[in-house]
């Protein structure tokens, strides 16, 4: 691969085309596959404005979501390809795409050496060969797309009739992936589907080919070592093989946040890196005797990549997590969103984005999921829940219908960001007779859900003024909390370089490190969830608080052990205030009561 990081995927609407910015350039990126009204949306868009033609495929069509998806997908990739051929066929010129391509590439690849090289030979016929290998060895950067594994709706005809397990949500996301031309992965996320991980089996593009090449690979997103060997075990016995893994921060992320039992990045991460080859003989040693079963023989595991992602903000902390835990690739998510070269956020998001502090980043239970959800004051999604709320007007007109799992008041599941839910909820609660502070705590736990499915498209619309009449327009995103250093709209080459060390674009910015930050993030959730609990407190719930605490104290001993290790060796300012915010989080951590 040419980069050493890749875009995670951003929300629904954010980075839904990033490939067709930034894949021309060699950088991977992922995309969200959920919501196939979004995808066809952003086909017709990108076909009509490469002047295609366009032909709509009905959402009442058989198996539509599945043919949408794939109908999607081959259109990137096609446009994609293309940008690369134009690209690639371009002259070593100053302003060419092709110059760019070379100028992103960090410092110390063979590649950027190479090109480096060339551009010091005259202007003769070996400078001309060369120019060719090297357009030889560029590579397009990776399509990957993601499905959250749990999101997996069922579906049922107009007549209510159940349309079978596999037209629900997240298998038929899957076949239309499966089903397109794409040489690239698919991101699971958000645990395991059984279900889900079973049908995989079923496409032949998941399985090696006689040269050994997987076509379809698949990436594990996961925030601990147990439950990522549990996964890819479980699908290594089904002949299928994780090509990554995709360590991300429980709590300083964007999106949804899965907080672990207070296992913190640092620990999480020197596991992977004990236990990679124990791991990769395990896993090979399940897959093996399902491929000779399938008369295919396979010498040696396929390739498994590490990489981690979450909270990483300089290149510091990027270098030396590439180097001290042997990771294959780092992730860049939120502060992209300020790159408009990369991803889809609107002018008065943007705009306020730009001017947030640390304050208004935060958690809420705002998703329908009843998940963790990290979320941003100022955005025009809350300040619509507020005013619907003054208005008595709770909740959101459910028209996609993606998040619906709650079937507390009917047979068929809903959604309880939806006005129906939430107005039936509010009428049982008024009924159980509270105190005052009880009631408004459950009202206000009710109301908080939003519109995710909307709320997350509603940016690209937006920017690409696609927007339909009378389609609202409230926009929800999810940042994780470490955008709030970043403070500009910057260019892809500024972010990039950034990222490389070339340009620091964190300057005179106060910042916790990465490590700091996240156990900060973690001590405060467990003060707040022991807040929440006071009145109900049981004996499993005090168990689970004693654990957690345990859990972080471990952390910090860890890092108290490596501290000495890594000052010597890491770049100035790096880790020069470590020790003291670790004692500094220690002190927070032992002011936390302990449970008898």
């Amino acid at each position: 691969m040419s980069h050493t990081f890749h875009i995670p995927v951003l929300g629904l609407g954010y980075s839904v085309d990033t490939p067709l910015k930034v894949a021309r350039y060699g950088i991977s990126s992922v995309m969200s596959i959920v919501d196939d009204e979004l995808v066809e949306r952003m086909r017709e868009y990108h076909t009509r404005a490469n002047n295609d033609e366009f032909v709509a495929i009905p959402k009442s069509a058989p198996d539509s979501r599945a043919r949408r998806i794939t109908a999607y997908l081959n259109m990137v990739n096609r446009y994609v390809k293309r940008q690369f051929d134009e690209l690639q066929n371009q002259q070593f010129a100053p302003g060419t795409d092709l110059l760019k391509y070379f100028n992103l590439l960090p410092d110390g690849s063979q590649l950027r050496l190479g090109y480096e090289l060339m551009m010091e030979y005259p202007d003769n016929e070996r400078k001309r060969i060369f120019q060719n290998i090297l357009r030889s060895r560029m590579t397009i950067g990776s399509i990957d797309v993601n499905i959250m594994a749990k999101v997996d709706k069922m579906n049922f005809d107009a007549a209510g009739n159940y349309t079978g397990n596999e037209n629900t949500d997240a298998l038929a996301a899957l076949r239309g992936f499966a089903e397109s031309e794409l040489d690239s992965s698919i991101v699971l996320s958000a645990g395991m589907n059984p279900k889900l991980y079973s049908y995989i089996e079923n496409f032949a593009d998941f399985s090696p080919d006689t040269n050994g090449h997987i076509k379809k690979r698949i990436i594990l997103k996961v925030s601990d070592f147990r439950s990522a060997l549990i996964q890819a075990k479980f699908l290594a016995k089904k002949g299928l093989w994780v090509s990554e893994f995709r360590i991300e921060s429980g709590l300083n992320c964007g999106g949804h946040a899965f907080a672990t039992e207070g296992y913190l990045l640092g620990p999480i991460l020197e596991e992977f890196k004990q236990k990679r080859q124990e791991m990769l003989d395990e896993l090979f040693n399940l897959y093996q005797p399902v491929l000779a079963a399938r008369q295919f023989t396979m010498d040696k595991a396929p390739q498994q990549r590490i990489s981690v992602q979450g909270g990483i903000g300089t290149a510091d902390e990027n270098s030396f997590l590439m180097r001290n835990y042997q990771l294959d690739a780092t992730g860049w998510g939120s502060p992209f969103l300020l790159v408009p070269e990369a991803t889809n956020v609107d002018e008065t998001t943007l705009v306020q984005l730009i001017n947030a502090t640390e304050t208004d980043y935060y958690l809420s239970n705002s998703s329908p999921l009843g998940i963790l959800f990290n979320s941003f004051k100022h955005s025009s999604i809350e300040q619509q829940r507020l005013q619907r709320l003054a208005k008595n007007r709770p909740g959101s007109p459910c028209t996609k219908k993606y998040l619906c799992t709650n079937t507390e008041f009917t047979e068929q599941p809903i959604c309880t960001a939806s006005r129906e839910y939430q107005n039936l909820k509010i009428k049982q609660l008024n009924n159980l007779d509270l105190p005052k502070d009880e009631h408004e705590q459950q009202f206000n736990s009710i109301t908080e859900k939003i519109c995710l499915c909307e709320g997350l498209c509603s940016s690209a619309y937006l920017k690409y003024e696609i927007n339909k009449p009378k389609e609202n327009v409230a926009v929800a995103v999810c940042p994780g909390p470490n955008l709030a250093y970043f403070s500009k709209i910057y260019t892809l080459e500024e972010m990039v370089g950034h990222i490389y060390g070339k340009v620091n674009l964190l300057n005179n910015v106060a910042r916790p490190h990465i490590f700091i930050k996240e156990l900060e993030l973690y001590i405060d959730y467990l003060q707040s969830d022991i807040r929440s609990h006071m009145n109900d407190l049981n004996e499993k719930k005090k168990k689970y608080f004693n654990k957690f605490k345990a859990q972080l104290h471990e952390g910090i001993n860890y890092y108290k052990d490596r501290c000495a290790e890594w000052l010597p060796a890491e770049a100035a300012g790096l880790f020069r205030t470590f020790s003291d915010e670790l004692n500094r989080m220690e002190g927070k951590l032992h002011s936390i009561l302990a449970f008898d």
